[in-house]
């Protein structure tokens, strides 16, 4: 039983991580907490070895979405690099910070997170787009398969400093940073929903490779978790990457927004139950 739980939960995690390029750490994480401290369906583990085996799934949706986004020439490279260098960095800060984190403050700042984002992409149509200067910074289009132009932009300097933080969060929640990186991509540099989702896979990918190698020094990972967890993630990012293909920007953004609104609520409310 213990082993088809963590499938589902490893290809809940891949398809929908994918699909709206949050890398799948924001389900895998409460799943984890939830079915082994208030189920015992699964061994229960501490809020560290969660996060460190979470990472390291992250590796495998990140590079199977990657491989599958490539065949759609959706990523963006430049600005993943670009955003990976602050990242990278931002993640092993994270990573430091975890392990003085206790499970019910954890799953409190966690779900208050998630809820804050929720909140920025439901307002996100009264901000106002950073402006760019096109001689100081990175400017790109996009045409997309109904054939709309879309422009947009950011500061290299910018960039590096919010993906820092994202980084940052990361490593501390074990959540690949998309959940943060997504938003901020649509609502400050103006990606399109599909680049900015495929490229944050891509960042994905590279910033749990990081992250992973802190929590392993560290101890934080439980191996037969993530044995079980890896084949359900790795397909579930192609369901999740084809599923991404037929639905339209607004509609994934109001998926990302149902998604992180209704596991933050959970997440608070079994923080502030203790």
């Amino acid at each position: 039983m213990e082993w088809v739980v963590l499938l589902v939960i490893g290809l809940a995690a891949g398809a929908l991580g994918s699909l709206v390029g949050l890398g799948g750490g924001i389900i895998i994480v409460p799943s984890l907490i939830y079915f082994g401290s208030y189920t015992g369906i699964i061994p229960e583990a501490s809020p560290q070895v969660i996060v460190g085996t979470s990472l390291v799934v992250m590796i495998f949706t990140g590079l199977s979405s990657t491989l599958s986004y490539m065949k759609h020439k959706t990523i963006d490279y430049k600005s993943g690099w670009i955003f990976f260098i602050g990242s990278g960095p931002g993640s092993l800060l994270g990573a430091w910070i975890n392990k003085s984190l206790n499970l019910h403050s954890f799953s409190l700042y966690f779900g208050l997170f998630m809820v804050f984002v929720s909140v920025l992409l439901m307002v996100k149509k009264y901000f106002k787009p950073v402006k760019h200067n096109p001689n100081a910074g990175i400017q790109k289009t996009y045409t997309d398969p109904q054939g709309n132009i879309h422009t947009y932009g950011f500061s290299p300097f910018v960039g590096i400093l919010i993906s820092f933080a994202v980084g940052l969060l990361s490593g501390l929640f074990g959540i690949g940073g998309g959940s943060l990186m997504v938003p901020a991509m649509i609502l400050i540099f103006l990606f399109p929903a599909h680049v900015a989702i495929a490229t944050s896979m891509f960042m994905v990918f590279l910033s749990s490779i990081t992250s992973s190698i802190a929590h392993i020094s560290m101890g934080n990972i439980d191996w037969i978790f993530a044995s079980a967890l890896i084949p359900g993630a790795w397909v579930g990012a192609k369901l999740g990457v084809y599923l991404n293909t037929k639905f339209s920007s607004k509609t994934l953004v109001n998926l990302l927004r149902i998604i992180l609104i209704i596991a933050g609520i959970r997440l608070i409310l079994q923080g502030l139950a203790g």
